[in-house]
């Protein structure tokens, strides 16, 4: 695949679009049909399982310059509960994961490390001395590589081997998957690919295309030769506006066909990891209270120039999406959520106590403390939560593809989310309530039914359980984002709450749940918060005539923050760029609402 070129002009493209929709309108009623058939007859056995589908090792360029030591191997052993070794000393993690793609850079995987041989020729190469002497000047080779930077097939199949050796089903899942990292005039376009089987071909890399849209062709011929595979955007918010725009890559306006592809080859978007959050922004959002968390709104490679929140960010592409349906009758932006990590030193960490945001943002605050400060700024990786029947490859991967999943700030909070017209106000008293939510709607991720004639609004199912480990719960919010003329608007519901609170009558608000944090020792108390919180709850503003989106925000107490307890650790005033304390989350794939067309 790396000597494959997707042409640019149209004549070649008006020759391959005819094939594009073909192939995708041959694998969505497959999947539609699958899905469906095991939605209420086995749906009430899905368990939760957590992982992180975005981690880079030594095979990655930029990990590797970093001094990133842990191979593919060592970072599936990490993730599964083993200690190892990391820079002399011996790591463990904090809780083991479930389940882990490692998905290093396409862009030259793996060739870097030929550096370690002196008998290399990318050792003995003008552009490897330049390397090895941090020699950046006139480095043209980084956008356009010489033939010494394009050699990867045998760090591809190490890294596929590494994925397979490391899988047990039932009890660890890997994944073979890979970063697509394109990234226009600094602008982050990278998505992450993830393959379903034991076996992928080559690597589609931005060198061969900087387009979404050849990377999707590049995925649905690898569905059309036998290896099914998904993609997800990341980091929304390093985008300047273009992840999720209102026109294509030749900028015109999104049509039928940019929809559904678009829909079926990116099921899902990554809303946190440790560069930023991408659910929401204040300036999109200003009447919600929780917008301002973990925000970094920069461009990619640390680019300076101006950033472009409008279309950056998840809830405002909820809303595109609707008004984009609206005129060609289908929604491209109808993608769930998960939450990773983006670390890159092979070591998935996730916890504000023991790891804050990497080992290796902590080493580069050691090694050049004059960006200290700014890399403060990092947050602590996010988790992925997803419903699935059993830990196995095609399990878990059909639950991404039906956006069955959530994300998280870090910690292992469990929730549910389900939507129907004929739940009964005292569903969750039910001791089989579970069976009797995928039997009557849907989970988060799905499409609400047809409206029935008796009924006025649909009701939603609420349940969420805190991460044993970490703060009670403050409260759970539902998010809804509706079609309204021309354009779209939100709302954000408090739904249920810890405590004896009441919301304010005027403006609707809930109070604060309060702040156990010592900052001075950097602990807390679960003295305040609930250990669950559950709820039917009706939308009291829902029209039958108007397209909606909703979806889950859970929020735990406010806890210390990796930044504090690494000062408080050290005996250094606070970091004054960043809160003392956070306040861990968790994001649900939508259920949407559309109404039944005359």
């Amino acid at each position: 695949m790396r000597d494959q070129k997707i042409c640019p002009e149209e004549s070649m493209r008006k020759k391959i679009v005819p094939t594009i929709v073909a192939l995708v309108s041959m694998t969505q009623p497959l999947y539609a049909q699958t899905l469906a058939g095991t939605q209420s007859s086995v749906g009430s056995l899905r368990k939760v399982y957590f992982g992180d589908l975005h981690l880079h090792t030594i095979y990655s360029f930029d990990a590797y310059l970093g001094g990133a030591p842990t191979t593919p191997d060592q970072a599936y052993k990490f993730a599964q509960g083993h200690p190892i070794s990391y820079e002399g000393s011996t790591v463990k993690r904090a809780w083991p994961l479930d389940f882990l793609a490692v998905t290093d850079h396409a862009e030259d995987i793996g060739v870097v490390n030929e550096l370690n041989d002196p008998n290399s020729s990318l050792f003995k190469s003008e552009v490897g001395q330049k390397i090895r002497n941090k020699d950046w000047s006139g480095s043209t080779w980084l956008e356009k590589p010489t033939e010494d930077l394009r050699g990867f097939a045998a760090a591809w199949q190490k890294e596929m081997e590494a994925a397979n050796s490391n899988y047990r089903p039932g009890a660890f899942t890997t994944f073979i998957g890979y970063e697509w990292t394109a990234e226009p005039n600094a602008q982050n376009l990278h998505r992450i690919v993830i393959f379903r089987g034991n076996t992928a071909p080559y690597p589609f890399t931005s060198y061969d295309s900087t387009r979404p849209e050849d990377l999707w062709t590049y995925l649905e011929n690898s569905r059309k030769n036998g290896s099914d595979v998904l993609a997800m955007p990341h980091n929304a918010n390093a985008s300047s506006g273009l992840m999720y725009p209102w026109n294509d890559s030749d900028g015109k306006p999104i049509d039928r066909i940019y929809a559904q592809r678009r829909a079926f080859n990116e099921p899902l978007s990554e809303i946190s990891q440790e560069k930023g959050q991408s659910e929401t922004h204040p300036v999109l959002s200003s009447t919600d209270e929780f917008a301002n968390f973990e925000l970094m709104d920069f461009l990619a490679s640390g680019a300076k120039g101006p950033r472009e929140v409008h279309g950056s960010y998840v809830r405002e592409a909820y809303g595109r999406g609707l008004v984009i349906a609206s005129k060609v009758g289908v929604n491209p932006y109808k993608f769930g959520v998960e939450a990773s990590s983006d670390i890159h030193t092979g070591l998935s960490e996730s916890d504000e106590k023991t790891s804050g945001p990497s080992e290796g943002t902590k080493n580069l605050m050691e090694k050049y403390p004059e960006y200290k400060d700014s890399l403060y700024t990092v947050g602590s990786a996010g988790v992925t939560g997803v419903w699935a029947e059993q830990n196995t490859r095609e399990s878990i991967f059909d639950a991404l593809r039906r956006k069955e999943t959530f994300g998280t700030s870090g910690t292992r909070l469990e929730f549910r989310f389900f939507g129907g017209w004929d739940y009964a106000l005292d569903a969750l008293s039910r001791k089989d309530w579970v069976k009797d939510a995928y039997a009557k709607g849907v989970p988060m991720g799905g499409d609400l039914p047809a409206m029935p004639r008796a009924a006025k609004r649909p009701r939603f199912l609420v349940s969420a359980l805190k991460d044993p480990t970490s703060g009670n719960l403050d409260r759970v919010q539902i998010i809804k984002v509706w079609l309204k003329g021309n354009g779209y608007e939100e709302s954000v519901f408090d739904v249920a709450w810890s405590g004896r609170r009441k919301p304010d009558p005027k403006t609707s608000k809930l109070p604060p749940v309060g702040n156990t944090v010592d900052v001075k020792t950097a602990t807390y108390s679960n003295t305040i918060g609930a250990t669950k919180l559950s709820t039917v709850w009706e939308d009291p503003n829902f029209d039958a005539k108007v397209p909606a989106v909703y979806y889950l925000r859970v929020l735990e107490i406010p806890t210390p923050r990796w930044s504090t307890i690494q000062a408080v650790k050290a005996r250094l005033p606070l970091p004054v760029r960043v809160s003392a304390t956070i306040q861990e989350r968790g994001w649900s794939s939508p259920i949407w609402y559309s109404p039944v067309r005359n």
